[in-house]
């Protein structure tokens, strides 16, 4: 097998570990997607590389395995003493493939565009700042909708490559250690959980960080109808592994007759107790379809100068309700920019002045506050 085989074959389980509801099935698909990785690494290294600090954990955790034949493996925690400044880089390695891909199907900022275009042919190291990964994360989530094969499957292994950094990044942040091999840690009384909900098929990504104590599945849709401007006036659902819940009333009525009652279902009995990153879907209006993916980031330690639920960060306005879904929402913003447009005075009169920059994350927190209007 060849590198470039090698490579393909990891972006092929890697999509498949993306797309299984099996949880078992999916353990196992990215434990061989990490040792295609390791392979990957190990052919393509030049000496000096820099490596991760999970790199770093895993090369000695190896090491000390190896030297006890006949024991149990060892699993050794790390507490890191400070946090990275917001300055910080952390380097992701890519192979040509996948940077190519990553310039044909993303729309990235211009200063990441050029040190990806500039970083030289074959396999390399690029650094991020926290913040660009975050952008990066948003773009590769966005271009996996679209990307055809092979391409989708290289995306998909450079959105684990960023997950898996930025989960070391929030692991630190957070102070929160993982579990060992005897159990994992409940959910403590002194940690909130952190999520970024990401409007799905909206270019640039809408998106809002938010911070809330444990809650059921219907507390978390007011949470984010709230931080994100939604009013809602529509029907809704969660997807989760494969299993789909909505309100009882929406169940009652015949809407959701395989959907479970989500105001049964908390965000503990779900979410990873050991931090690790973990995707689901939240769906809104079933006329203009949008879809929200939903990243659970971890669990920070409770600020007590802070109320819960709070919006921590975000961009961009949520699109009017009743717009049409994305596409109706990209031709309604083209419009509005264009005076010579015929339906732009029209859209003005109807809307009203809409800026689509506009965000305030005092403003979400309020409304998340505030709660719901009931319809």
């Amino acid at each position: 097998m060849t590198l470039d085989d090698l490579e393909d074959f990891g972006g092929y389980i890697a999509a498949e570990a993306n797309h299984t509801d099996d949880k078992r099935l999916g353990r196992k698909l990215d434990r061989v997607f990490d040792k295609c990785q390791r392979l990957l690494e190990t052919y393509t290294d030049d000496p000096g590389d820099a490596i991760t600090a999970e790199q770093a954990k895993q090369k000695l955790t190896k090491g000390i395995n190896d030297s006890q034949p006949g024991k149990e493996p060892a699993i050794i925690l790390f507490r890191p003493k400070s946090k990275k400044p917001k300055s910080a880089k952390f380097p992701i390695k890519f192979t040509q493939h996948q940077r190519d891909s990553l310039l044909q199907y993303t729309q990235l900022k211009a200063a990441i565009k050029k040190r990806v275009k500039s970083a030289g042919e074959g396999t390399n190291v690029i650094e991020f700042t926290k913040k660009e990964l975050d952008h990066l994360q948003d773009e590769t989530g966005q271009a996996v909708i679209y990307a055809r094969s092979p391409h989708k499957q290289r995306l998909l292994a450079i959105q684990k490559k960023v997950d898996d950094t930025l989960e070391e990044i929030c692991l630190e942040d957070f102070g929160y250690e993982r579990p060992d091999r005897h159990g994992q840690p409940a959910i403590k009384s002194d940690r909130v959980i952190q999520l970024k909900v990401s409007l799905l098929e909206c270019r640039p990504t809408i998106w809002r960080r938010i911070q809330t104590k444990d809650c059921t599945l219907g507390g978390l849709h007011e949470h984010i109808q709230a931080a994100m401007g939604w009013q809602n006036c529509h029907m809704h659902e969660f997807i989760i592994d494969g299993e789909r819940y909505g309100t009882a009333m929406a169940i009652d009525f015949g809407f959701g007759d395989k959907k479970k009652d989500e105001s049964k279902v908390r965000l503990s009995d779900f979410l990873p107790k050991s931090g690790k990153r973990y995707r689901f879907q939240y769906v809104y209006d079933f006329g203009d379809d949008w879809h929200h993916e939903i990243l659970f980031e971890g669990y920070p330690s409770i600020e007590k100068a802070k109320k819960y639920p709070l919006c921590v960060e975000g961009e961009r306005a949520c699109p009017p309700e009743d717009i049409g879904g994305p596409w109706g929402y990209a031709e309604y913003l083209e419009a509005l920019a264009d005076p010579s447009n015929e339906r732009h005075d029209e859209l003005i009169e109807w809307m009203g002045v809409f800026d689509a920059e506009t965000f305030s994350v005092e403003k979400a927190t309020g409304a998340m506050r505030k709660g719901l209007p009931k319809f």
